[in-house]
């Protein structure tokens, strides 16, 4: 499905495939050679989204790119990256390259470098980088400079409290009324730039495949010969044929 959002709509380049069940919303750009899956969402909520050459995007993926008067959010993806089924990213920027693994977080404000990997459900928050060529293993954490594992609970608990989650996604102080506040605020947002979207339908349609040349049919003859004459004439000189054979058996 192509929605345009906030005046604007997507776009696809002739050669890349976008499933029939795959959604694209607003300023969002797909790049020769892409591969956008069924079931995958990229919806661009006032920053851009980019897609670059030869990606895939697959099943089931949603690409987030946001932005208000206060804080951009683009999402960025080089060429040549593969986004796992499943995989989760907002407001980053992967480097070329790059393989994003099936169940990936990607957060607002992180850059991966050209040529990483981020393994099975692994999560690179805000602000977060992953150098060139680096690999991030199954379950694997990254929260600033930091690289953590799932058996490292608390270090997590503790590196998250310095992210300051809410006010710089969201604007909003940390606090008890955080939660409310971001969702009334967001809901709003998201009403006033979604209010008047509208589907486009297919951005360009399949091409057909050209039908193979027909083969020439045999010429017909220039005078059509009747079937059930000429079935008559042969089996009357078959029976003139034996009448004579049977005559000449009496003469002799």
């Amino acid at each position: 499905m192509i929605i345009e959002s906030n005046g604007k709509s997507p776009r696809i380049h002739e050669s890349a495939f976008v499933a029939a069940t795959a959604t694209l919303i607003g300023d969002v750009e797909i790049d020769e050679g892409c591969a956008i899956m069924h079931g995958a969402v990229l919806v661009a909520e006032g920053a851009p989204l980019r897609v670059g050459p030869n990606c895939v995007v697959m099943e089931q993926a949603v690409l987030r790119a946001s932005g208000g008067s206060v804080s951009q959010f683009p999402l960025t993806l080089g060429e040549a990256c593969l986004v796992g089924p499943g995989a989760y990213l907002v407001g980053c920027d992967v480097g070329p390259g790059s393989f994003i693994a099936a169940g990936v977080k990607i957060f607002n404000g992180a850059r991966l470098g050209a040529g990483c990997s981020v393994a099975l459900n692994g999560v690179v928050h805000i602000k977060s980088e992953v150098g060139e060529g680096e690999h991030i293993p199954i379950g694997g954490v990254v929260i600033g400079a930091e690289r953590f594992t799932l058996a490292d609970g608390p270090r997590i608990r503790e590196a998250l409290q310095k992210l300051e989650f809410s006010e710089y996604v969201f604007n909003v102080p940390a606090g008890p009324d955080a939660g409310a506040e971001i969702a009334t605020s967001y809901s709003s947002f998201l009403r006033k730039i979604h209010a008047e979207d509208q589907s486009t339908g297919a951005l360009q349609p399949v091409a057909k495949r050209s039908a193979p040349p027909k083969k020439p049919a045999p010429a017909e003859p220039a005078v059509k010969a009747d079937v059930g004459k000429v079935y008559d004439v042969t089996f009357y000189e078959l029976e003139e044929m034996q009448r004579r054979r049977e005559t000449g058996k009496k003469k002799t």
